[in-house]
């Protein structure tokens, strides 16, 4: 007797399973690569711009006056010094 002109084989559940684990492996690899940055799922960054020396040293002068290390004077004529380029 054929057992596919009666009715259901018993291990019909086979083939809807290893559709369900060949999509579950490619969803896996594609939220492994992403996490790792490889291929076209690269997390996109966006850099900041580069902060020039002179910023950066007028940055750390208007900390260290605001934490009480410089007094005005001293504040004022570094800031004036790092202005106009005179070094």
């Amino acid at each position: 007797m054929n057992v596919l002109a009666v009715g259901h084989a018993p291990w019909w559940p086979v083939f809807p399973l290893f559709w369900v684990l060949v999509w579950a492996g490619v969803a896996t690899l594609v939220m492994r690569a992403r996490r790792r940055g490889l291929g076209p799922w690269r997390a996109r960054t966006v850099q900041a711009p580069q902060e020039s020396t002179t910023a950066a040293a007028e940055r750390i002068l208007a900390e260290r006056y605001a934490r009480g290390e410089l007094g005005a004077e001293e504040y004022f004529e570094r800031m004036s010094v790092l202005r106009s380029g005179a070094l």
